[in-house]
């Protein structure tokens, strides 16, 4: 318990200081008025990425780069056709088996690899994730804080972050709305609920734009219902209480079908190999993984079982196997990047560097910039001291691409290698705080300063970036006593 309090104290404190130094105060509106004062776009992304950060921090984001660009990319492909087509999102898969999905605001939406491995079709999971682009879309959090009436700025902060916890740690997430306030916390969770239903509708409307089937909606939230009916409701997926589905809910939306034209959608590839992936990562042991896909061949011999018995293999050590596995697949489809990453990271487990690099600059060549190529590559070039290679491959991405925790740890590893200790420091510094870990942030920026031989550029760089780190420590800091 009390390290649930600390991870919600922990929260809460990174809310609350999005929030001040996003404004000196947030002016709640007044009751009724749905246009005045609102949460601005701008201030719902900065707590988003507080959050997401926390979530980094306490490790509860799937480290799998291909899993997270598939989702990346299914969601980027419904938000082309929402109202929020300008709008930054950034999906990503959370370490868990349970069944649940969430949207946090400015955009964050969080993914349980356990609700992916339990729908049936890739139009199931686009339908959840459309359901919450949606939530995002009609600013459901902003107008959550339109029903707060006189709630004090730490208590709004508090019930988001309460609320946020709960789809991770339904537990935690219950105590830390009691804290707040019993009857408030009432009030936001049945307002939320009133969200649902227009969640549904803007969804299946997105969904059928985008081409997936819209029935996908209905039909997971249908079978997850039926499945749990006699359950008793303790042990009901937390997608049903975070999402509370009824049976007139699910009958507006099988009705509302009428609406759009039949589709019959084909799983995509990537989707069926996602699947199988995250069944090896969030397996709970490399042994068991092989277990499980060792039985799935036998059973059904798909691609997706053979790719996901390959990595099991790799895991635990069978690289001869493995491969044997992965190569019928590659000869069918020789430039399917998920079967080349896993030949060329089954070549480096194996310490076959060579081999490995024929395949990682094949693959470069062909997906120039994709993300897991780049870091699996970057990491194979450190682990032989090419860092020069790996530091150059590095920084051309970062330059064209977003950067991540993931992109600075590499970075901070190759540019230390490379005796630049300024850079090696500004990076480490952006990993921990991408991290959630601010403190370590603003230690790595402190010891930068005193490397010497500091040119001008790296003065001000460091300087601007230890002001802003140290403001937010403050704010965190006095909002803790």
């Amino acid at each position: 318990m009390n390290n649930r309090r600390s991870f919600f104290s922990f929260i809460t404190g990174c809310l609350l200081t999005v929030f001040t130094l996003a404004a000196a105060s947030i002016e709640l509106p007044d009751i009724g008025d749905s246009s005045g004062a609102t949460i601005s776009p701008e201030k719902e992304h900065r707590l988003g990425a507080a959050f997401y950060r926390s979530l980094q921090g306490q490790g509860a984001i799937l480290d799998d780069l291909e899993t997270q660009e598939y989702l990346q990319n299914i969601g980027r492909k419904l938000v082309l056709y929402s109202d929020g087509a300008g709008q930054e999102f950034t999906f990503f898969p959370i370490a868990a088996r349970s069944i649940n999905a969430f949207a946090a605001p400015g955009g964050f939406i969080g993914v349980n690899a356990g609700l992916i491995l339990n729908t049936q079709s890739e139009s199931e999971l686009a339908g959840v994730l459309a359901h919450e682009v949606s939530h995002i879309t009609q600013r459901h959090m902003a107008r959550s804080f339109e029903r707060a009436e006189n709630m004090s700025v730490p208590m709004a902060v508090a019930m988001i972050g309460s609320l946020l916890l709960g789809v991770l740690d339904k537990d935690a997430g219950l105590a830390a709305l009691t804290a707040v306030s019993a009857g408030s916390a009432q009030g936001q969770i049945n307002f939320t609920r009133t969200n649902e239903k227009e969640a549904d509708r803007v969804g299946m409307a997105l969904l059928s734009r985008a081409e997936f089937d819209p029935k996908g909606m209905p039909d997971f939230f249908l079978r997850l219902q039926v499945a749990n009916r006699l359950t008793d409701p303790a042990f009901l997926p937390e997608f049903l209480r975070t999402h509370p589905v009824t049976t007139s809910r699910i009958s507006d939306s099988t009705n509302r079908l009428a609406e759009y034209p039949a589709r019959a959608h084909k799983n995509s590839e990537a989707y069926l190999l996602t699947k199988a992936r995250i069944e090896v990562v969030a397996a709970k042991s490399e042994r068991h993984a092989e277990k499980i896909f060792k039985i799935a061949v036998r059973e059904d011999g798909s691609n997706a079982n053979h790719y996901g018995y390959a990595l099991a293999l790799t895991g635990v050590g069978k690289y001869e196997k493995a491969r044997k596995e992965l190569m019928p697949l590659i000869e069918k489809d020789n430039n399917n990047s998920s079967y080349l990453l896993a030949l060329a990271e089954i070549e480096v487990a194996a310490r076959s560097y060579k081999e490995s690099f024929k395949v990682y600059e094949g693959l470069n060549s062909l997906y120039p910039n994709y993300k897991p190529v780049v870091m699996s590559y970057a990491k194979a070039l450190l682990q032989v001291n090419r860092t020069k290679e790996a530091k150059a491959l590095l920084l051309d991405y970062g330059i064209k691409y977003g950067t991540d925790r993931n992109y600075y740890e590499l970075l901070a590893e190759a540019e230390g290698r490379d005796g630049a200790i300024v850079e090696a420091h500004l990076a480490l510094s952006e990993f921990h705080y991408l991290s959630g870990e601010t403190e370590r942030a603003l230690e790595q920026l402190r010891i930068a300063e005193k490397a010497g031989h500091l040119d001008y550029y790296h003065r001000e760089r460091l300087e601007y970036r230890r002001e802003q780190i140290e403001k937010e420590l403050e704010i965190e800091k006095e909002f803790r006593k």
